[in-house]
Parts: C-alpha cells; sequence; structure tokens
C-alpha cells in the first residue's frame, strides 16, 4: 500500500459519522432545524444550527433529505459528515453577502476573499457524501478586479483541515474552482461528478496539502480538471507548505479550456510524490498533462509518475512542460539562482494515445538547472509531432511506437541519456535571466 492510501485509510477509519464509543452515530436533520427545501427559502441558518449542534453533542451526521435548499455559506465543524440524500440539491446563494471574509488562497497568495459555499476552518474528520448534489451559483464566480479585490467564494473549500472525506455527491459551478482544500492533510475525494463547463474553473485544486487520494472521478471543466499547487513567490517559498504524496487513480477527465492535469504554475512551496494511474483524458484545451512553473517561483517539482494513461480529444497533445515563463511573475519572487525551479525525476509509462498532436513539448527548461531524470517508457497510438527535449539529463525514451509522424519522433537539444539514437538537433529559445535580488530580503508580512 502506497504511503497516501495508506493515509487516507487510517484517516477513513476515523471518518466523521462515527464519533464516541455507541458505536450508533448521532444524526440530526436539516428539516427539524427548519429548512424548507423549496428552492427559494434560503435555509442558510437552518443547515448551520443543524451542523453546530451535531458538532457540539460530539459529532454525526447532518442529513440532507430529498429538496432543493438555497443557501449561503455554511461551515463544517470537527467530527461531522454532511449527507446528501438522493434528489437533494444544495444550491448557492447569488448574493456576496451571503459568503463570510477571511484569508483564503488566490493564485498562490494568502488575501482576503470569500469562503466556500461549503468550507470548513481548523476542522478534523469532516466530510460531504452523496448521492445529491451542491451547485454553485455562477453570480458570485469570476476573479477578484481593482474594483473588487475580495477573491470570490469557491464551491467547497477546506483550510488548515484534517481528515477530509467527500464522497458519492455531484458538484457543479462556473467561473470558479469547485474543490479547492488548502494546507489540509489526509484528503479523500472518492467517486464525484464535477462539472465546471462554460467558464473558467477548475474542478480540484490541492494546494499545499499532503496525503491527498482522488478516485474514481468524473471530471470535465472549464480550466484544469485537477490542479496541483503549492504558493507563488518568495511568501510561499519562505512558507514552504509542499503538496506532497497526492493519489490520483481511475479518473476520467476532460478540459475544455486548459488542461486535465496541471501542475503548478504556483510551486513555490514545492510539490513532491504524485501519482496518476488507469486514468482516461477525453479532451484538453491544451496538453493531457502539463507541468508548468516560471523563473522566480524556485523550490521543487519531484517524482511526479503516471501510468496507465489513455488520452484523446487533445488540441496540443499529451504532455508539456514549461518551467520557465508559466503564470503570473510575483510581487516579490524567488531571486538568483535559488529561484530557478529545480525538477526531477518525471516517469511516464504504458500510454495510449489517439490522434494526437504532439507526444511531448518539454523545450521550456532552464539550461542552468537542467530535468534531472525524465522517462517515457510503452507509448503507443497516433500523433503527428513526436517528442522534443531540451535541457534534460538521464532521459529514457523506451518502446515507443507511435505511427502517422509528420517529422522525427524525437528532437533534442543539449540532453542526455538513453534511447535517443537518431535524434534530430533543434534550437530552444534562450532561457530568461535570473531575477535580482532586492535590495532587502523578503520577509513574511
Amino acid at each position: 500500500m502506497s504511503l497516501v492510501a495508506a493515509s487516507v485509510a487510517s484517516a477513513q477509519s476515523r471518518k466523521p459519522g462515527a464519533p464516541g464509543t455507541q458505536g450508533n452515530p448521532l444524526q440530526f436533520n436539516v428539516r427539524d432545524f427548519g429548512a424548507k427545501g423549496d428552492g427559494a427559502t434560503k435555509d442558510t441558518s437552518a443547515f448551520q444550527r443543524a451542523l453546530d449542534r451535531c458538532a457540539a453533542l460530539g459529532g454525526g451526521e447532518v442529513l440532507v433529505p430529498a429538496g432543493n435548499y438555497r443557501t449561503g455559506a455554511i461551515a463544517l465543524r470537527s467530527n461531522t459528515l454532511l449527507r446528501l440524500e438522493k434528489d437533494a440539491v444544495i444550491a448557492g446563494s447569488g448574493d456576496f453577502a451571503d459568503y463570510p471574509v477571511t484569508q483564503v488562497r488566490w493564485e498562490g497568495k494568502w488575501i482576503q476573499g470569500r469562503v466556500g459555499l461549503i468550507y470548513g476552518i481548523d476542522a478534523n474528520q469532516i466530510g460531504i457524501a452523496g448521492p445529491g448534489k451542491i451547485i454553485g451559483n455562477s453570480a458570485v464566480g469570476g476573479r477578484p478586479t481593482a474594483q473588487d479585490p475580495l477573491r470570490h467564494p469557491a464551491l467547497i473549500e477546506f483550510i488548515h483541515c484534517r481528515d477530509v472525506r467527500l464522497e458519492g455527491f455531484s458538484a457543479e459551478y462556473q467561473l470558479m474552482w469547485c474543490i479547492h482544500p488548502t494546507n489540509c492533510e489526509n484528503v479523500s475525494i472518492r467517486g464525484l461528478t464535477i462539472r465546471t463547463t462554460g467558464g473558467n474553473g477548475d474542478g480540484i485544486d490541492i494546494d499545499s496539502c499532503r496525503h491527498v487520494r482522488i478516485d474514481g472521478c468524473d471530471i470535465a471543466t472549464g480550466d484544469d480538471c485537477i490542479a496541483i499547487k503549492s504558493g507563488r513567490g518568495s511568501e510561499a517559498n519562505v512558507l514552504m507548505q509542499t503538496s506532497e504524496d497526492i493519489e490520483i487513480i481511475n479518473c476520467t477527465m476532460a478540459d475544455s479550456i486548459f488542461a486535465c492535469i496541471g501542475i503548478g504554475s504556483e510551486t513555490s512551496g514545492g510539490i513532491r510524490n504524485v501519482r496518476v494511474a488507469h486514468c482516461k483524458f477525453t479532451g484538453a484545451r491544451t496538453f493531457a498533462f502539463y507541468i508548468k512553473t516560471r523563473v522566480g517561483r524556485g523550490a521543487f517539482i519531484e517524482d511526479i509518475v503516471a501510468d496507465d494513461l489513455d488520452v484523446s480529444g487533445t488540441a496540443g497533445g499529451f504532455l508539456s512542460l514549461n518551467l520557465l515563463s508559466s503564470g503570473l511573475q510575483d510581487q516579490d519572487p524567488v531571486p538568483g539562482v535559488d529561484g530557478i525551479p529545480t525538477v526531477r525525476n518525471l516517469r511516464f509509462s504504458n500510454v495510449r494515445v489517439k490522434d494526437c498532436p504532439q507526444l511531448v513539448d518539454a523545450t521550456r527548461v532552464h539550461p542552468d538547472k537542467p530535468v534531472d531524470g525524465f522517462s517515457l517508457i510503452n507509448v503507443t497510438g497516433n500523433c503527428t509531432k513526436g517528442i522534443s527535449l531540451a535541457n534534460i539529463k538521464k532521459a529514457e525514451i523506451r518502446n515507443v511506437k507511435v505511427s502517422g509522424l509528420a517529422g522525427p519522433l524525437i528532437s533534442l537539444h543539449n540532453v542526455s541519456g538513453k534511447g535517443l539514437e537518431g535524434a534530430a538537433m533543434i534550437d530552444v529559445p534562450k532561457a530568461p535571466d535570473v531575477v535580482p535580488a532586492p535590495a532587502e530580503p523578503y520577509r513574511l508580512h
């Protein structure tokens, strides 16, 4: 059993809904606390009373029977599970005033913003279970602006929480992130159906979290289906809250704006030990798998393993690396050579591609910090363009058998390793300069 699977299994043995020693979890029905479920009445207060009562008595389940419940933001307390029965729908309010303001993560920075429709802060052993549905209101989606600098609410957001369980429900939102655990540990996301098409909105954003398992989810989004991040710039680099031990298995993903799985571009706290297996990518506006960062991020991306993947419907191709210039530069970037991200041990195997424009585009790598370890093994299918690599050492290309190529299978610049015989040579763009040191060293403020 992998480390992440063991950690999540341990968390699930303590999962909400089984508090105390009696063996019979307490259960509270939101209707008993005044919820109407008529689609018109705001049921926020009734939900919060039920959740608070459940937590105060030691924990258990808060049951949401069939109905259409309109609410503002509701908070899960420790040891509580929100259970949505069949035909139960929680629909978010379109009024910004229904979402309290606190410190939240936005594009890798801690800023003032509105909490999620369902949220938890500093809570342990919490969760949401289906088979019901949670629908965000697009009227509160979108991004901060100069006129309205507060971050808009995510759909489901947990901050500084442990032992989080999300299982068996459907989620819909537009123009903003759907599920966003931040600084959480032991997170299980299983059997969800997520739809955020029709606007710029990620499906699941894993943000500075440890021991995360995403299993058996069906995700179709605008922007990334699953994004893994750890903060941006010197703030995140000083905090060093790494996203690590993350497993994504048995999922089907389709994206209409960017990638199916995006690692970065906010990587200043580091990302390590990510395993993707037995997944299907059925559409991507760019590449199915995109690893992205930039000079000024610093930190590391390491030990990324992907195996047994089916890839089709991509406008760009299977895999892209941009380690030079992806995403916004921070106001306080990491200076000097330390600001060039360290990337090592990337392994992709048993990949089947269909009508793929390009197999791998990995030329945007800084020559001062080459990728240390890159493997592409057992690839079949058809694609137009092959594998382009630059500034990589310990590469291994083995058993890549694809048809339909309009040029060479492998094109290289400053690459060493195995399986590179007969490769064409290419030129690559000049890498950006490192960030100059500021007059005063950065400090958290």
